[in-house]
């Protein structure tokens, strides 16, 4: 049974049906749903929708696009942690194709993630785009600091990034964007993950997998991406669901199935 493990069951287009939402992912054998907060007034929403169930969980953090108007220490990450509903921290991480924030805080911001992450020992939810070389060189450098454990969500980078953060030990999260035609290279790269360290999500409400483009992406949906990713890498639908599921559980360790 797959896991989404990236979904906004708090944005617009899925809150408003919220609970039907989740009760179609459970119909479609979704097992659980990682709900994402991108800024600190999302966390108590988050918070409360995991805390309704038992197979949904929460994560704390402030997306880069709200690096300038989120000045968030490390202190509020760890103290938000110990809720016994939230497994992660983020998203974070750097976007330079929007530059919705300045560079410089987003880079800040994303180091007091990886930082609370390295304190608490849960994993830092990474969002990248267009920002490799500074990604990779805050990750690497972040290492030397001690280590943490960390997710690429939504992959759609190089495939040498991608090669570059599995050799530092981090998991690489596909999304429904693999499915898309014009997406030859990821879905080719997706080849190559190895699968100990893959995952899969829907980052719902956007990014709806073939064959239901254009329409507003629910958790359900992990179910389509999970079924092109088994086929393109030569595996039963089960195996990949069994594997993926197991690497969240192992990534995501405060998570109980």
């Amino acid at each position: 049974m797959p896991v989404d493990s990236h979904c906004h069951l708090n944005y617009p287009g899925l809150v408003e049906d919220q609970a039907g939402v989740i009760a179609r992912a459970r119909q479609a054998g979704v097992s659980a749903m990682l709900a994402i907060s991108t800024r600190s007034s999302e966390w108590d929403d988050v918070i409360r929708i995991a805390e309704d169930t038992t197979d949904i969980w929460a994560s704390v953090g402030v997306h880069p696009h709200e690096a300038d108007s989120e000045d968030i220490e490390k202190t509020q990450l760890v103290a938000a942690t110990r809720h016994p509903r939230v497994v992660g921290i983020g998203e974070t991480g750097l976007d330079y194709y929007y530059d919705k924030s300045d560079r410089d805080r987003q880079r800040e911001s994303f180091r007091r993630h990886i930082a609370a992450a390295r304190e608490t020992g849960l994993p830092v939810i990474v969002h990248t785009r267009d920002a490799e070389a500074d990604t990779l060189e805050i990750m690497a450098d972040e290492l030397g600091k001690g280590a943490y454990p960390a997710v690429i969500h939504c992959f759609t980078a190089s495939a040498d990034f991608g090669r570059k953060m599995l050799d530092l030990g981090f998991y690489i999260s596909l999304s429904g964007i693999v499915t898309f035609k014009n997406a030859v290279d990821l879905a080719e790269f997706a080849k190559e993950i190895p699968e100990d360290r893959l995952l899969v999500e829907t980052d719902a409400p956007f990014l709806a997998p073939v064959p239901k483009r254009g329409k507003t992406c629910e958790p359900a949906f992990v179910t389509h991406t999970a079924a092109f990713l088994a086929e393109k890498r030569g595996v039963s639908y089960e195996e990949l669901d069994r594997t993926t599921g197991a690497n969240f559980y192992r990534l995501f360790a405060k998570a109980r199935p």
